[in-house]
């Protein structure tokens, strides 16, 4: 079972393998038949009703999406099970804490620097090469700041959780 928000509506849902899917939208329930047409595209039948869904943009570690239903555009949220478990504990809003800094998530050798001291990076901006393993591996920002210190140099050897770069 899953909550899925749209316009600030919540609605439970659930979808199984043969293709039956139903759920509650406050205290009234609903049920319906869901076949995927492509990879994309989806058609559902509920309460005798047709609709063809088309997943515009899903953004897995936002857990947002964008359908297109009937030719209609609508935004939305998914929470899982365990997005729910946290809201049941209080602790939702783990994931809105500020972002201070990025470390070094294995052992490597900093092979560019992409970022400069002072300047505003958004969430998803590559900051530098971590080669590691013999693969090098972009860090991005996880968040919107402005970039207050590099700590290291290119060419410079870190270590796990070794602090990278610093945010204001």
């Amino acid at each position: 079972m899953a909550k899925i928000i749209f316009d600030n509506a919540e609605r439970e849902v659930e979808a199984n393998a043969s293709g039956e899917f139903n759920g509650t939208i406050g205290d009234r329930t609903f049920e319906g038949d869901l076949i995927q047409l492509g990879p994309n595209q989806w058609h559902l039948i509920q309460n005798n009703r047709s609709y063809r869904i088309e997943v515009v943009h899903f953004d897995s570690d936002e857990k947002e999406f964008t359908l297109m239903i009937n030719g209609v555009t609508i935004g939305g949220e998914i929470k899982d099970k365990y997005d729910l478990l946290l809201q049941k504990m209080g602790l939702s809003n783990l994931m809105t804490a500020a972002v201070n800094e990025v470390k070094a998530p294995m052992p490597g050798l900093v092979l560019d620097i992409i970022a400069e001291k002072g300047s505003s990076v958004s969430k998803g901006d590559s900051l530098l090469v971590l080669e590691a393993m013999k693969m090098e591996n972009v860090l991005k920002s996880p968040a919107d700041g402005v970039v207050k210190n590099i700590t290291v140099q290119s060419g410079e050897a870190v270590e796990k959780n070794q602090v990278l770069i610093e945010f204001e």
